[in-house]
């Protein structure tokens, strides 16, 4: 399958690009960013060897209709997606944290229960909870911005602001659109039968000032979705959760001896392993989204995107 792994497009007015985990923004003329999303699969921030056919895509298509149906309640940065797997919007400073808010007792949450923590980025989380139980309230547990090859590391809001890393007035913004779009967010997942139990958004300051959501939202790669049929039975019985996430990945790899620690090798991903990926990709769209999923012509990604791209700047 042709997939989009990389970039080294030279776009008119293009001034500098950045490499992410997974996209790639294009700077052009210090006003607009282009911003593609590869095929790129991400796991415990390592990037892994084969990319995922219409991923790329998919993340695209799921983080610009969201954005759609939440600029009522939290500007954005998106001004337009001139190819399925490309946004184009106002070029932002980005806030160097991740606003993560969990509805659930999930995931990395999990984890850190299970070894007897009750604090989380300075959030008390109550006793006798067990995985994957629902908080009294969401809680936000913010990251730090890694660089590519490092891990993000939990922050307290109380670090934050002691380290100037966000301003107190710009901070209690982040924090009030961070539960905005997480209601939001959550109310449209369970229009579809689905539980959002947690995700991460992003923001950035426009050049006049205003902080602006950017880069994805509600995606499989930065939140996690419960099937809402069976949560509580599945609870009630101890058993885990059938989700929609990037997590599936996350747990083979586990169970393949691989959590991104030094030394650990990446186990192989045949080509029937990344074929059943794709197709969760697709299932995780298709449920979100509530359409069904139409695959771009994937004969030539590189040209399509280009020649997207260059006509949309040509206007």
């Amino acid at each position: 399958m042709n997939t989009i792994t990389s970039t080294q497009f030279n776009f008119p007015g293009q001034k500098s690009v950045y490499h992410g985990k997974v996209r790639e923004v294009y700077n052009i003329n210090d006003e607009l960013l282009v911003m593609i999303a590869t095929d790129r699969l991400s796991a415990f921030d390592v990037i892994m060897p084969k990319g995922i056919p219409y991923k790329g895509q998919i993340l695209n298509q799921i983080a610009t209709k969201f954005m759609q149906l939440t600029e009522d309640i939290v500007p954005n940065w998106l001004v337009a997606t001139p190819d399925p797997s490309v946004a184009i919007g106002h070029l932002c400073e980005p806030f160097k944290v991740e606003m993560v808010i969990r509805g659930y007792l999930s995931g990395h949450a999990a984890r850190e229960y299970a070894t007897g923590k009750r604090v989380l980025c300075g959030v008390a989380m109550p006793e006798g909870m067990k995985e994957n139980d629902k908080f009294p309230q969401p809680i936000i547990t913010p990251t730090t911005k890694a660089a590519v090859g490092t891990h993000d590391e939990d922050i307290s809001r109380e670090d934050i602001l002691a380290h100037g890393i966000v301003s107190e007035e710009d901070y209690l913004v982040l924090e009030k659109y961070t539960r905005d779009l997480f209601q939001r967010g959550t109310e449209i997942a369970a229009s579809r039968g689905l539980i959002l139990v947690d995700t991460k958004y992003e923001f950035g300051k426009t050049k006049d000032g205003k902080i602006v959501l950017i880069d994805e939202i509600h995606t499989p790669d930065s939140s996690r979705y419960f099937y809402a049929d069976g949560y509580q039975d599945r609870q009630d019985r101890g058993e885990s959760q059938k989700q929609l996430s990037k997590e599936f990945v996350r747990q083979w790899l586990i169970a393949n001896g691989f959590q991104g620690k030094d030394g650990q090798q990446i186990p192989e991903m045949t080509d029937e392993y990344i074929e059943t990926v794709s197709e969760r990709y697709i299932e995780l769209y298709e449920n979100i989204i509530g359409e069904k999923f139409i695959k771009a012509d994937v004969s030539n990604i590189q040209e399509r995107i280009e020649n997207n791209v260059v006509a949309f700047l040509s206007k």
